[in-house]
């Protein structure tokens, strides 16, 4: 069915990221993140139209990945396919201040994270397949879409060019903002700590 582009008014929802395929030249794909009308994720993904090469096919809408929100702000939302061709998605923890439900940490969520998925393949039920060297496949109680978590709201990320590192710009809570290079498996703090700084009770 096709996915309603349609979103929830309020905060800081709508059409968050927005990425081609790297093989766009070929397949026309291009992928988008943004917030339903129930105010959750979706990742959809799109194809051009075959009558015109400016426009989106709109009857090619395909959700391929949904999210539940607990609150209307910090949906991360950006989108990026790295060197490997797989796709990077940031998810902000899911919103309200200080990260109330502990998102940040938990790996058993896929908010408060960077995912990493292959949308070239299909595996069981999902209509996008894990890359089998993620770094928490096969850990019980862990999402195995996970790529690094610990972070509050990326809200853009970008490959480097010559290194391929991914760079991403990381929201505050109330004084520090962040810069990180994302590594596989890493832990970047949220909400134990804000940047480089103790964060809260703990």
């Amino acid at each position: 069915a096709a996915a309603s582009i349609a979103v929830a008014s309020a905060s800081e929802r709508g059409l968050l990221g927005l990425a081609f395929s790297p093989h766009y030249a070929a397949d026309g794909r291009f992928f988008v993140n943004y917030t339903d009308v129930n105010g959750h994720t979706a990742i959809a993904r799109y194809s051009v139209s075959a009558d015109n090469p400016n426009r989106a096919d709109l009857s090619s809408g395909e959700v391929i990945l949904q999210i539940k929100q607990p609150h209307p702000n910090h949906n991360g939302g950006d989108l990026a396919f790295g060197p490997d061709g797989y796709l990077y998605i940031s998810r902000g923890d899911g919103g309200n201040a200080n990260d109330p439900k502990k998102n940040g940490q938990n790996l058993n969520t896929l908010l408060g994270s960077i995912l990493r998925i292959d949308v070239d393949h299909k595996e069981g039920d999902k209509p996008y397949a894990i890359p089998k060297d993620n770094p928490f496949v096969d850990q019980k109680g862990v999402a195995p879409e996970i790529f690094a978590y610990g972070v509050r709201n990326i809200w853009r990320m970008a490959f480097d060019r010559k290194t391929g590192e991914l760079w991403a710009g990381e929201v505050g809570q109330n004084l520090w903002e962040e810069v990180n290079i994302i590594k596989k498996g890493g832990n970047y703090g949220w909400n134990l700590r804000e940047s480089l700084h103790p964060f809260g009770a703990k």
